[in-house]
């Protein structure tokens, strides 16, 4: 059995996206409900289809948590909280992490966001957080392209030192 190859679509037009990319024949699109994370994890482990399109972010909370502690609206402990769970769910199978992260309209991303996806993320697997125009013909034409590149590495690894991945803007200061 060939393993999907998973992309989390990140930006503000992902249901409409998905919705779209689920007519066709190779891409499965699994939208996540927020209250049943874990039941969208078992569902994108268990496809059949080359690409699993979804809106599952495992380190959502951890990038929020990340965003926060360096625009000073949160603790460290809140922000290593946050790793150590994501890093238990993502053992645990209740969370997978995607292959991708195709992040939609970067240029509309701003302040510490940015420094998150184009950074923090982003240096842990260079070519595996890719910026894209909210298109659907982009996201098909970039799912035929996909670069080879190294994988992430055992998140539990990394999640519990990106308090010392700091945004550009922090470290000129």
């Amino acid at each position: 059995m060939a393993v999907a190859t998973v992309v989390a679509v990140i930006g503000d037009e992902t249901s409409e996206l998905i919705t779209e990319l689920s007519a066709l024949h190779n891409v499965e699109a699994v939208a996540v409900d927020r209250d049943d994370e874990a039941r969208a994890a078992r569902r994108i482990s268990a496809s059949q289809a080359r690409y699993v399109v979804t809106d599952a972010d495992p380190l959502a909370h951890v990038a929020s948590a990340w965003v926060e502690f360096f625009d000073d609206r949160a603790t460290l402990g809140t922000l290593q909280l946050e790793a150590e769970t994501a890093a238990a769910a993502l053992r645990a199978g209740r969370a997978q992490m995607p292959d991708y992260y195709l992040v939609l309209d970067p240029e509309q991303i701003e302040g510490t966001w940015r420094h998150w996806w184009f950074g923090a993320l982003s240096s842990k697997a260079p070519t595996r957080v890719l910026p894209l125009p909210a298109s659907g013909e982009q996201v098909r034409r970039q799912l035929r392209r996909l670069p080879t590149a190294r994988p992430w590495g055992e998140p539990a690894e990394w999640l519990g030192r990106l308090h010392f991945e700091v945004p550009d803007r922090l470290a000129v200061e």
